[in-house]
């Protein structure tokens, strides 16, 4: 995939897709078929500090951690974006998602994993 602004993450999304988190600037969504599908900032007007962990959950919705502005934000497929985690971490980088609601994020300016639940339904 060329033309990408300093690719950091990257994640498998649905349907054979995956997101790229892209340094100081945004977050793609590409097609199976590595065709660009949409730019989160652009979809839901949203500015990012720095992107840089990103994930895919069960739900199809993206979860992005912001290094600079020190958050995670959920994107669903529709409806405006959803701030889990706005406390509490100091330079979270990447993360993952469990099939039972926990988001795992590595911290890297406290040297550790942060755990936190953010789906209250069953799988």
């Amino acid at each position: 995939v060329p033309n990408l602004q300093g690719p950091c993450y990257v994640s498998p999304a649905p349907h054979g897709g995956f997101v790229v988190s892209e340094e100081c600037r945004d977050v793609k969504v590409f097609t199976s078929s590595r065709k660009l599908l949409c730019s989160l900032s652009s979809k839901y007007r949203h500015q990012f500090g720095n992107p840089a962990g990103v994930c895919v959950d069960m739900d199809g919705s993206i979860l992005v951690a912001d290094e600079q502005r020190r958050t995670v934000h959920l994107f669903p497929e529709h409806g405006a974006p959803i701030c889990l985690v706005s406390t509490g971490l100091m330079r979270p980088n990447s993360m993952a998602c469990s099939s039972f609601g926990h988001l795992f994020v590595a911290d890297a300016g406290e040297n550790c994993v942060k755990v936190f639940k953010y789906r209250v339904r069953p799988p």
